[in-house]
């Protein structure tokens, strides 16, 4: 019993070194033109943007009288204000230094102390849940529509490491949060949905 959980210990260890010793090495690498203009889009993943854009199409939806696109701006909505808030708790409750400071002070991880040191809030990547978050929304919807945005929601979070934002872990945490909150957003929307429905059709009653 004492082997596979000492192997389970020693893997975990090499695991988080190659985490740190591979995003370190992105970071530190010289961005070319590419990856200077891919690491500015990807802000569009930030918070105000998403909104906004999930906002605007709420309202396109509603003034097309498109109720799919309508039900995709809730969706999209819903989900990244709950990845948010999530990844909000989670900031708060863990300091780990970001890359780019790391690579000069050295890679610390602890318990959150509630300071508002940004340099600290390296996990989870919120760009990544954001992201991640209304790409699914839109794709639950229409997989056609969806694709474009996953793909573009990888590439916020191919971005992360090699601007110094997040550690690949941290990437990949954020990453599930968008998922489950999209999810847990969908099924909250159609329960919402479905009484709705049973509400209006009991008034026509």
């Amino acid at each position: 019993m004492a082997k596979p959980k000492k192997a389970a210990k020693q893997a975990a260890k090499a695991a988080k070194r190659a985490d740190i010793e591979q995003t370190h090495r992105a970071t530190t690498r010289p961005d070319g033109p590419v990856a200077q203009i891919a690491g500015k889009a990807s802000e569009l993943a930030d918070q105000p943007p998403l909104i906004a854009i999930s906002a605007a199409t709420i309202l396109l939806g509603a003034a097309m009288r498109r109720p799919a696109v309508l039900r995709s701006g809730v969706r999209m909505l819903a989900s990244h204000l709950l990845a948010t808030g999530v990844k909000s708790v989670l900031k708060a409750s863990i300091d780990r230094t970001r890359p780019a400071r790391a690579v000069k002070e050295g890679h610390r991880i602890e318990r959150g102390s509630g300071a508002g040191d940004t340099s600290m809030n390296s996990f989870p990547s919120g760009h990544t849940a954001g992201a991640v978050a209304v790409a699914q929304a839109v794709a639950t919807e229409s997989t056609a529509a969806g694709l474009p945005l996953q793909v573009a929601a990888l590439g916020v979070a191919a971005m992360q490491p090699v601007r110094g934002k997040h550690y690949m872990s941290d990437v990949l945490a954020g990453a599930a949060i968008g998922w489950v909150a999209e999810r847990v957003a969908h099924a909250g929307l159609r329960v919402g949905e479905a009484g709705l429905k049973a509400g209006i059709a009991r008034f026509r009653e």
